[in-house]
């Protein structure tokens, strides 16, 4: 008679646990070389955050400057706006400053979106060149367990 999970009183539990195999495990991965690689890893990406920092700040940099010439230019404009006296004069002098200031702030924007773009791809280079040294170590490792 056996109770309800199906032991009967007379069954060794030792027994039954002595005759359990393990399935096989396969060596150890070599925990130094982990700890290593992890160490990497994280040099890596502070490389990254650190060149995407330093981007962020020349951009902001840079952004600053352009808003200083801006104030100023404009100031200087309108000086020269106001003492013209004809119409005319102003019409023209008004849709040449506005001519101007367009093609300065689409290269402000071209000089700012290549300076974010830089920062961009160095970063981004740190992390993919550290990827692909990470795929080389994981096959050493892999390779060496093998063996």
């Amino acid at each position: 008679m056996s109770d309800r999970f199906g032991f009967k009183p007379d069954m060794d539990v030792f027994k039954m646990l002595s005759d359990f195999k393990m399935p096989s495990i396969p060596a150890m991965p070599d925990m130094e070389a982990l700890a290593a690689a992890q160490r990497k890893n994280i040099e890596a990406f502070s490389a990254a955050n650190r060149v995407a920092l330093e981007g962020a700040q020349a951009v902001a940099r840079r952004h600053m400057e352009i808003l200083q010439q801006s104030v100023a230019e404009m100031t200087e404009a309108m000086k020269a706006l106001s003492a013209t006296d004809a119409p005319q004069d102003k019409a023209a002098k008004q849709a040449e400053l506005a001519k101007s200031t367009y093609e300065k702030a689409v290269a402000n924007l071209q000089e700012l979106a290549e300076l974010i773009q830089r920062s961009n791809s160095e970063a981004l280079g740190l992390l993919n060149k550290r990827f692909a040294e990470a795929m080389d170590e994981v096959k050493g490792l892999v390779g060496k367990q093998a063996k």
